[in-house]
């Protein structure tokens, strides 16, 4: 498969109409896609990369690590097989960005998923996961109050698999090792779950589609 792009921050090239944001980072070919709120939610303001410079941060790094899907972890961490962003890109002035904030970023984050082509869409948090619910799963479904039953277990998406991931910042006991064994089981499963295609044409390359 050809690379999308080598560049690790803000691969697309992203300038919303905001004084401070915090663009996409890591592979841009990779596997896996994980999708958090907005910077003030889950950090980078002050270091500019999605998931750094706060403890839930870190804590959700650290598990990232052990899952495989970072090589290492700090405010630039390396990463494995893993492409980080948030459904708003943007800084907020306030706690969270309003409604019309959300709506107007969010063909940022669709840009990304859909030249991503990730396999795995891993929302973090109650908003990233209704988003990506209503918009990459076959079917919608309120998770107010499901999002602990969602934690780290597998929903069948429109061409994705989903692994809802639990806010860091509310972690019990147990939540980050549930996520390292759950994505840890599915590396060593077809997870890509594709078809090559390449025997039906002229030539040795395959073509694989999923």
């Amino acid at each position: 498969m050809q690379n999308v792009t080598d560049r690790v921050s803000n691969p697309f090239g992203f300038r919303p109409d905001c004084e401070r944001f915090v663009p996409g980072y890591g592979d841009a070919n990779a596997d896996f896609h994980v999708v958090g709120d907005h910077p003030k939610a889950h950090g980078g303001v002050d270091t500019g990369v999605p998931f750094t410079g706060t403890a839930a941060a870190e804590r959700l790094q650290d598990t990232l690590l052990r899952a495989g899907l970072l090589k290492t972890t700090g405010d630039r961490p390396t990463v494995a097989d893993a492409y980080l962003s948030y459904l708003h890109l943007c800084v907020p002035e306030g706690d969270e960005p309003t409604a019309a904030a959300y709506a107007d970023a969010e063909r940022f984050l669709d840009t990304e998923v859909r030249a991503i082509t990730a396999h795995v869409l891993l929302p973090v948090g109650q908003r990233a996961t209704q988003y990506v619910l209503d918009n990459y799963t076959a079917r919608a479904r309120t998770v107010d109050e499901e999002l602990d039953g969602l934690h780290a277990t597998e929903v069948r998406g429109a061409g994705w698999l989903v692994f809802p991931v639990r806010d860091p910042r509310e972690w019990a006991d147990g939540d980050g090792d549930a996520l390292v064994d759950a994505l840890t089981r599915l590396r060593q499963t077809d997870y890509r779950r594709e078809s090559d295609l390449g025997r039906f044409l002229p030539g040795d390359d395959p073509y694989r589609v999923r």
